[in-house]
Parts: C-alpha cells; structure tokens; sequence
C-alpha cells in the first residue's frame, strides 16, 4: 500500500519524506487555507520536494473552466495530479484529461456506482471519504469493499485512494481489503508506529544496558 500525506504543512511532508512515510501528496482547498500561503506557490513547492504525485485540485464547478485551471496547475510540476469532483462536469474533465495523459484523482466519493463512473472514465485514483461515510451511520470500510470487488470484476487500473482516514483503524482494513493507496493526516500516519508494549520493551532494553556501564560509541 502506498501512503500519501493528506497536508498542505511543508516541514510535515518533510519529516514523513525522510521518514519513508511519503509517496504522493494529496492537497485540497481546505489544507491550502489552512496552510494560509497562496494556491500555486505551495503546490509548486511541494511538486518540486517529491517524486510522487501530488493532487492539485481544481476549484471550478464548469467543465470549460476546470480544463483551463488544470492547465495552470499541470505547469507546477512535472508530477502532479489534477483532481476533480466526481461531478458530471469533474467526469467529462477526468475523460479529457486522461485522453491527454494527465493522471487525475476524482474526489468526494460516496458509492460504488461513483468509482464506477470515474473508472470508466478514466481517473488514475478514485478518492473515497471513509471517515465522512462513517460519520453519517454508513460503514465507509465496506464501501471500499464494494469498489475493490468491482475495479477486480473489470480489471480496471484505477487506483483506489482511500481518503478521509481518520485512524490508524481506517488503515488497517483498507490494507486489508487491498486498497492501493492510503492519505492521512500526518499525525495518524506516524501514529501507526506506536504501541504500548514497544514503549514498554524499549524502556526495560535501556534500563538492562544502563546497567553494564558499557557504550557502543
């Protein structure tokens, strides 16, 4: 599985980078705003940090304008991923897009029938929002399921980008269920690290070495 960083934060994408934590990075409006740079500074900047895709979103609702703000964005780096909204008009920008080769990541995916649809149409990553699915009484691990089972069915090479992670759960079973790539917060990417008996295991390994007196270096 691969993970991406769902921020805008430059010294977060750093540290997950050097890590080994990194593969892509997938932004939105929201991060950007919280970020509080302009748009197409940060998005440059992150394109040229990192050899994984990078997903700038459009922010038009128009197919006509859609187009025309992805062709500003694809000028930022030589990896990035235009995202669109799994919208009629975000489709018919997916298909135009794909047809030229420009990797597209559709987004605000709530049902099977949505991935289905950007698919066909063409999208490099489908964006399912588990963590908004659950908030609202639906089980968003089997809404992976259920896209997972039919991009097998047809042999689609669309990649399922499992989104809107909110815990270290949410990873786990998406990995599960065989979803390609996961984003998260980098809080709960580094968070998959921790557990209460390595704390416990490391704490008795340093005190046991304490009590040689000895050094490695």
């Amino acid at each position: 599985m691969k993970f991406f960083v769902d921020t805008a934060d430059i010294p977060e994408i750093r540290e997950l980078s050097d890590l080994g934590l990194c593969d892509g990075v997938t932004t939105n409006p929201s991060l950007i705003h919280k970020s509080g740079r302009n748009f197409l500074e940060v998005i440059k900047e992150i394109a040229g940090m990192i050899e994984g895709p990078v997903s700038a979103e459009v922010v038009a609702e128009d197919h006509a304008t859609q187009m025309r703000e992805a062709e500003k964005l694809l000028t930022l780096g030589d990896n990035i991923t235009i995202k669109v909204p799994l919208t009629l008009d975000g489709l018919k920008s997916c298909k135009a897009l794909a047809a030229n080769g420009t990797p597209v990541n559709v987004t605000l995916c709530f049902s099977a029938n949505q991935a289905l649809l950007a698919a066909k149409a063409g999208a490099a990553f489908i964006s399912p929002f588990v963590g908004r699915h659950d908030d609202v009484g639906y089980d968003g691990m089997n809404l992976i399921s259920d896209i997972r089972m039919i991009y097998d069915n047809y042999d689609f090479e669309t990649e399922i980008l499992v989104a809107s992670v909110r815990h270290p759960i949410h990873i786990l079973e998406s990995a599960k269920i065989g979803a390609d790539v996961v984003t998260a917060p980098a809080k709960v990417l580094k968070s998959l690290a921790s557990h209460h008996l390595t704390d416990k295991g490391l704490a008795a390994f340093t005190a046991d070495w304490a009590k040689t007196g000895q050094s490695i270096v």
